[in-house]
């Protein structure tokens, strides 16, 4: 059991950080207090905003000592709750906001050092102004910060050629539950000296120890984009398309997205300056591009050549080529307004599932069924990275009503999902995590083995459970 703060571990607390950072006024706190999905609102007595990773092993030596919940939190982007305190009002929340500074970086090894607190774009930038590129890429990218991009295991629009957030990581600094400092910013490439440490903490979300700073990788800097948006008839016509570009030696795939019909209906309804760009109505769109780093016209021959062959074979419907950067922009932004266009549209019930990329259409199909059959009165919008395997499994309100009658089926329609996706040995959370809005379903649905050895990992390093209490694990 975890103990209240006294006044005077409060005020010891605020030595540590100084009158800039600590937060103890309600208006000053009350961002820290619900999550971005707005689903989750909790209480803390303080704010933390350490500077430097010095101040965090401080803070965490003396709510060690004293059994004190910690939550740390970077930029509050997270869909599941999982920077968010509880309601009992006995945890301190601690930002890593103060902690963005570039620390190193290195042309010869590509490598950039940097701390936990750094905008995800500001990484990117500091990576691009060395001619390199961190492709982690979000939607949130100019609010999330890299300590929780790490935290949670980000995946975003890139995994199909780079991978997820742990595979763009080398080394990292970790201030443990206890307060001692694990700096293992190793940037090597090859080092098999035992336990794999590094993985430990990322995707545990800070329920394990904070990540404070962290050594990523970095690749050449993209001189040509070849940007599509293609209209195909099905999903397992895009299977079928990804398929046969990357067995046509297009190994310079980056993206390959699903947008259904009603996402390109919902961008064009609700958000300014979209239009569909085809002069014909699809049933579902792939919007992909591919890269290089060398200034060619080479690959864009290559993929029309590729493309127009698929389109003779009957994959593709119809093709649209971005001619320049201000079309690329706008194919993105179709595919990247999709979550704002159904926020506006009314609310939402939201999955974030993975399956074999060869499951996923049947997937698409029997989920569709069973969600209609739940909730017929519902909107699928189904989209997302179909390159990697993952999907944004939504049902949407008909309407922006309040809908009590829908929302009450919501528990229904997560365990649906989620065990349609256990059936085909995919995931209950693909990129966001488990928060705590997955937490007791994740126990569900995980392996029983797998869980007591997360347990067992959570117990050997934290077994005051002073770490980001109520996520991911139960609290006992």
């Amino acid at each position: 059991m975890l103990n209240t703060p006294t006044p005077e571990l409060l005020e010891q607390l605020r030595q540590i950080v100084g009158p800039v950072g600590a937060l103890d006024q309600p208006e000053d706190i009350a961002p820290y207090l619900v999550d971005h999905r707005k689903i989750f609102r909790g209480a803390t007595p303080l704010v933390l905003r350490p500077d430097s990773t010095d101040q965090i092993s401080q803070i965490l030596t003396l709510c060690h000592a004293n059994r004190i919940g910690i939550v740390p939190v970077g930029g509050n982007t997270s869909y599941c709750g999982g920077a968010t305190p509880s309601s009992s009002g006995n945890e301190i929340v601690l930002s890593l906001s103060r902690l963005k500074r570039i620390r190193h970086v290195d042309i010869d090894n590509n490598t950039l050092t940097v701390e936990a607190g750094c905008v995800l774009a500001a990484v990117q930038q500091a990576a691009e102004a060395v001619n390199r590129l961190f492709p982690l890429s979000l939607g949130s990218e100019g609010s999330c910060q890299i300590g929780g991009n790490l935290s949670t295991n980000a995946g975003g629009t890139a995994v199909l050629r780079y991978g997820m957030a742990r595979d763009l990581v080398l080394g990292l600094e970790v201030v443990l539950p206890d307060g001692q400092i694990l700096n293992d910013l190793s940037d090597l490439r090859k080092n098999n000296t035992g336990y794999d440490l590094r993985n430990l903490f990322i995707g545990a979300e800070g329920t394990l120890g904070i990540i404070t700073a962290a050594t990523l990788k970095l690749y050449p800097l993209p001189h040509t984009y070849i940007t599509a948006l293609v209209a195909v008839n099905d999903p397992a016509t895009a299977v079928e398309l990804l398929s046969y570009l990357r067995s046509s030696g297009s190994d310079t795939l980056t993206t390959f997205e699903l947008i259904p019909r009603i996402g390109m209906d919902l961008v064009c309804k609700h958000i300014a300056g979209i239009h569909d760009p085809f002069e014909d109505t699809h049933p579902w769109y792939v919007l992909l591009e591919a890269t290089s780093t060398q200034c060619t016209d080479q690959l864009t021959e290559e993929l029309s050549t590729l493309l127009v062959h698929a389109q003779d074979n009957h994959l593709v419907r119809d093709v649209l080529l971005a001619q320049n950067s201000t079309q690329r922009d706008f194919f993105w932004r179709i595919r990247e307004s999709i979550p704002e266009a159904q926020t506006r549209a009314g609310g939402s019930i939201k999955h974030d599932v993975s399956v074999s990329i060869s499951d996923l259409p049947k997937f698409i199909e029997e989920g569709s069924a069973l969600c209609q059959h739940i909730a017929p009165e519902g909107v699928l919008v189904i989209y997302g990275h179909l390159g990697d395997g993952s999907l944004h499994f939504n049902i949407n309100t008909p309407d922006a009503g309040a809908h009590p009658d829908f929302f009450a089926k919501k528990a229904s329609l997560n365990h649906t999902i989620h065990e349609l996706a256990h059936h085909f040995r995919g995931s209950i959370s693909a990129e966001h995590g488990i928060g705590q809005l997955k937490r007791d379903e994740l126990a569900t649905f995980k392996h029983p083995v797998a869980m007591q050895v997360m347990q067992a990992i959570k117990q050997a390093l934290d077994p005051q459970g002073i770490m980001n209490p109520g996520k991911v694990l139960s609290v006992d």
